[in-house]
């Protein structure tokens, strides 16, 4: 017996050291396991497909130059025809009457001819060299939309991780609610018992743990619809995620609204349009200018295939072409280029004002979260006092029940108020990152393979032939 109870003694004592050693082991392990923002926007970066296809859209953008490099380029065409030829001749010529001849003629031959001309175009008003700057311009354009479109994913994702992380805060402090509660229905029920307090104080007890279980539901279908929406954008569903610290932030205003100005892609995509838009006007205008071109063609020709007989032609010749009246279309083409060069300059102005505003406000909102996050501190801490001195006066009967279940429930608001402002305080951040055009994979330093859209544009710059395509699909 003396060493059973000597066994059982020092099992009691060494439970508490493995209870211990095991939650300290799970902390670690869930710390070492909980997936980062960092990762998650690495995730989205190489799996969203909306950013995967902005980038097969920026290859086939690609496509514009090399298509408008063929204008300086010659065209060679090979062209083939045979088939039957009957004639039956009828009449009597003057020739046959002369002499003493007169009968019908009827003939069927099997003519072909082939030919191969070979165009090269000399100069063309100018028309290629713009439709190339044209092309160009959009080409960048493109780039910086596909860095727009970047930024907007990471974003997303961003605010996905976010909302993951304060809905399960949220309904963390909702159903320890409900067992603060049950608990205070418990008591309230006891102390009706033996005659403390009233009906009534149960009944509000049983109302407030109605209430909480259906806010808890709530927080509940909140946390489903932020997890599905993190699965939409970032790829994977949520495991445990790590808080995220703060990135580095520009030091002020000033600062903020300077870089956006001068890097953030939309207001550079914007410019690139208006420098393509200013080149379609030549491109227009080409079509009102005289052409040059030099043609050279060989054909090989037959007035029937049953014959040995064949002409051989071989010609080369240069060829102008003066435009001396298009009926009005293309005067309307260069007038509409140059009204459309105008609204894209335009344009810049407009997006230069949209992306100040992104800025300012991300950068309110990022001071307007921090100072609702020391408030809603100093309203936990507070109500945290003031709820426990309300359970004391209760105790000693100077408090009712409701005013320990509003207390509770205070105490509740300002736990979630913080929860959000602190979600708020991160959003906001990396929405003020965004404004100023660093919240890429490479300013952000992410773990993956940066993806170049300059790589494919000199793969196909200079290609004259081929139709295979590098898609990812």
């Amino acid at each position: 017996m003396k060493n059973r109870s000597t066994g059982r003694g020092s099992r009691s004592l060494w439970l508490p050291f493995l209870l211990a050693a095991l939650t300290v082991a799970c902390a670690r392990s869930g710390a070492v396991s909980a997936e980062t923002l960092n990762e998650a926007l690495a995730s989205a970066y190489s799996g969203n497909p909306t950013l995967r296809a902005q980038r097969a859209n920026q290859r086939a953008t690609d496509e514009l130059v090399p298509q408008a490099l063929a204008g300086w380029r010659p065209t060679v065409t090979a062209q083939a025809f045979s088939g039957v030829e009957h004639v039956d001749s009828h009449g009597i010529a003057s020739q046959t009457v002369a002499a003493g001849g007169g009968a019908n003629v009827s003939k069927t031959t099997i003519p072909g001819q082939v030919q191969i001309t070979l165009s090269q175009p000399i100069f063309s008003g100018f028309g290629p060299h713009y439709s190339l700057k044209s092309g160009e311009a959009n080409v960048e354009a493109g780039r910086q939309n596909l860095l727009a479109v970047e930024q907007d994913i990471l974003f997303q994702a961003t605010q996905a991780f976010m909302n993951v992380i304060r809905d399960r805060q949220i309904l963390t402090l909702r159903q320890r609610n409900v067992v603060v509660l049950r608990e205070q229905l418990k008591a309230a029920q006891e102390r009706f018992n033996v005659g403390e307090v009233t009906r009534t104080d149960v009944a509000q007890a049983q109302a407030r743990l109605a209430l909480s279980h259906s806010e808890v539901a709530t927080a509940q279908a909140a946390l489903a619809a932020s997890v599905a929406n993190f699965v939409q954008v970032i790829g994977h569903a949520p495991g445990s995620l790590k808080y995220p610290k703060l990135a580095k932030l520009p030091p002020n205003l000033d600062g903020a609204v300077a870089t956006a100005e001068r890097i953030n892609p939309q207001v550079l995509a914007a410019a690139f349009v208006a420098e393509a838009a200013q080149n379609d006007i030549g491109v227009a205008r080409a079509g009102l200018l005289p052409s040059v071109s030099l043609q050279a063609s060989a054909s090989e020709a037959s007035p029937d295939l049953q014959e040995k007989a064949h002409d051989e032609t071989y010609s080369l010749f240069g060829v102008l072409t003066i435009p001396l009246y298009e009926a009005g279309s293309i005067y309307s083409a260069v007038r509409q280029a140059k009204q459309i060069a105008s609204q894209r300059r335009i344009e810049i102005i407009e997006v230069q004002r949209v992306v100040r505003e992104t800025v300012v406000t991300a950068w309110n909102t990022l001071v307007s979260a921090r100072q609702v996050i020391v408030s809603a501190k100093a309203q936990v801490s507070a109500n945290e006092l003031a709820l426990e001195g309300v359970k004391q006066e209760y105790l000693v009967g100077s408090r009712t029940t409701l005013d320990v279940l509003d207390a509770e429930a205070e105490l509740l608001a300002a736990r979630e108020t913080l929860v959000v402002a602190e979600r708020d305080q991160v959003v906001a951040a990396y929405q003020l990152i965004a404004s100023t055009g660093r919240l890429t994979a490479d300013d952000l330093g992410l773990a993956v393979k940066i993806y170049d859209p300059v790589e494919n544009y000199r793969k196909v710059r200079n290609k004259w032939f081929g139709t295979h395509a590098n898609t990812v699909d």
